[in-house]
């Protein structure tokens, strides 16, 4: 065997190619050893660059290996092995780059048998450190794996999880983060020449775009991984009848779905998770915006947004926008599936696809005017909503008046009325949703029984192979079909609940600038001067009027007057909760 090893002119050559395969196995087996048993002496450079090279000559292996089977049109075990060398190769990447950030933490935290003695404060921070997610320190491997939450698992297969076991948000999820970040994009834009009045929605979007791009590149490898089941389906059943392309076109077709099942999967997984993130951070900051706002809203305002409406606004309204970003991405992919399946189906069935696209098109016409009832309805039932949590919040509040002069049946049937309002206005907009529903859920079984109907008009031949992938593409389609419904009432619910927290935020505020503000050198700390104050944002007749008030530092100023005479209001005007219609307020 060694003899025939050599050439003629002395060179060797290997004609038994599976001992190639065994040496480069045992390297694997062996540096996977080395970097179990001894890491940490081996170097961070040789743990993060040699994985990287040994995925770079697996995949050029592996790729040779393809190119011989489709010239060839043969398969060999060498082959085999040569393009299963790849996905181990990855998991010994994976391994490094993992290892690579644990030495990064050791190497900070210094040797690991010696800990400082630290004083209280740092121990907190160090706490505080260590209960953050592992979700914001992961690497791309722990993200798209979901590695990151093995010791939360781990930890809750031991023991039932308590609240102190429950990691912190990271820094870029937490809602100060997300509204500093907000403010900072939109106080940009308004300086803007070109966005003179800014759109809230706009704003949004900028903060978010690279969330929203790289969940939307999931989902579309997620239709395009999908939408390769039918094709793969015809080509199995051609290969099944004897009609492949070559010899091991099986194999190959095996394969192929695998990895197609596999990154479907993982886009899937990804595209979700992104979306359920980012709508998290939407609800965060909004809800933070809402409060912050509520806080600086003028009289005339608060006139307008009442209390139940902004805790609406904030349960119900921020709610229902964070989890729009979930279904944002299906507006858009149903319509690129919609367009795969009938090319599919177009290659399947020929002409007769082209009453799957009418009955298609007649359902969604027929969806037109119900989707507008529902916007109009939704629309009321969220007014119909603000009033009843108005009148509850009101009855709470003041709830000893209400025992003191025994109105409890009089507010009880006032709030039943509002109940059966709301209650109306919600029935009209879930019988719109149910026919909607109705519509959308029969279209499958209308569209398989006019292309069946249409191939037996035209006489187009039925066989196995076309069948099967008419009814695979069918099932592809019934799922994002049977979805247009949920994801109108979702779009619908957002875009009304986006209008009313821009309305909010939009409100006019209190002028924080009609005062001077002095520190130093001034004898009278507050002082008013010819001053005149309203409640009302356009007053006839203000409600105090030519006011002139100087207070010494440490002086004690008692202020009396009839019921009505305005004793509250100038204390307000000197919080500066009172618009000021004239004069100057100087405040210390």
């Amino acid at each position: 065997m060694l003899g025939s090893g050599f050439n003629q002119d002395g060179s060797a050559y290997l004609p038994h190619w599976w001992l190639v395969t065994v040496c480069q196995g045992l390297n694997l087996v062996l540096t996977s050893f080395a970097f179990s048993i001894r890491p940490r002496f081996l170097g961070a450079a040789f743990v993060r660059f040699s994985p990287v090279l040994l995925v770079l000559y697996a995949a050029f292996i592996c790729s040779s290996s393809v190119v011989d089977i489709v010239a060839e049109k043969a398969l060999t075990v060498k082959a085999c092995l040569d393009v299963l060398s790849l996905p181990g190769a990855v998991l010994m990447l994976i391994y490094g780059i993992r290892h690579s950030h644990d030495e990064e933490g050791h190497i900070g935290s210094g040797n690991g048998l010696y800990k400082p003695l630290n004083t209280e404060a740092d121990s907190e921070v160090a706490d505080s450190d260590s209960q953050v997610t592992p979700f914001a320190k992961a690497g791309f491997f722990s993200r798209m794996s979901f590695w990151w939450l093995n010791p939360l698992m781990k930890m809750g297969y031991e023991k039932p999880l308590e609240d102190k076991d429950m990691p912190l948000l990271g820094a870029t999820d937490r809602a100060q983060n997300q509204y500093l970040m907000f403010m900072e994009k939109l106080n940009r834009e308004k300086q803007s020449p070109s966005h003179a009045t800014p759109s809230f929605f706009w704003t949004i979007v900028s903060c978010h775009k690279r969330a929203i791009l790289v969940s939307g590149f999931c989902a579309l490898l997620k239709v395009l991984t999908l939408s390769t089941g039918p094709v793969l389906l015809k080509a199995f059943i051609n290969v099944s009848l004897g009609k492949g392309s070559f010899k091991y076109e099986g194999f190959v077709l095996a394969v192929v779905m695998f990895v197609c099942k596999f990154c479907e999967s993982l886009s899937q997984r990804q595209w979700y998770f992104r979306t359920r993130r980012l709508g998290l951070q939407v609800r965060s900051f909004l809800s933070a915006a809402i409060y912050k706002k509520q806080q600086k809203l003028s009289n005339a305002a608060k006139m307008k947004h009442s209390s139940g409406e902004i805790m609406n606004y904030v349960t119900v309204d921020a709610y229902r926008i964070g989890e729009f970003p979930y279904w944002f991405h299906q507006t858009w992919t149903t319509s690129v599936q919609l367009c795969i399946a009938l090319a599919i189906l177009y290659n399947a069935v020929g002409a007769a696809m082209l009453s799957s696209l009418v009955v298609i098109i007649i359902t969604v016409l027929c969806n037109a005017p119900l989707a507008k009832l529902q916007h109009k309805y939704q629309s009321k039932l969220m007014e119909a909503q603000d009033v009843r949590l108005k009148a509850m919040t009101e009855s709470l509040v003041h709830m000893k008046v209400l025992k003191l002069y025994a109105w409890e049946a009089h507010f009880k049937k006032v709030i039943e009325g509002l109940r059966e309002v709301e209650y109306k206005w919600l029935t009209a907009f879930q019988l719109r949703r149910a026919y909607n529903s109705f519509l959308f859920w029969s279209s499958p079984v209308l569209v398989s029984a006019a292309t069946f109907l249409t191939c037996y008009l035209l006489k187009i031949p039925l066989d196995a192979s076309n069948v099967f992938t008419f009814v695979a593409t069918l099932r592809l389609v019934q799922d994002p079909i049977r979805q247009i419904p949920d994801v109108i009432g979702v779009v619908i619910q957002a875009k009304v609940a986006f209008t009313r927290i821009s309305k909010f935020l939009d409100a006019p505020e209190l002028n924080g600038q009609a005062r001077k503000k002095y520190y130093v050198g001034i004898d009278y700390p507050l002082a008013m001067n010819s001053c005149s104050f309203s409640w009302d944002v356009n007053p006839s007749k203000p409600t105090l009027k030519n006011i002139n008030l100087a207070v010494k530092a440490g002086e004690k100023v008692a202020i009396c007057g009839e019921v009505g005479s305005g004793k509250s209001t100038l204390l307000a005007a000197v919080l500066g909760e009172v618009p000021k219609t004239e004069g100057t307020v100087c405040f210390y």
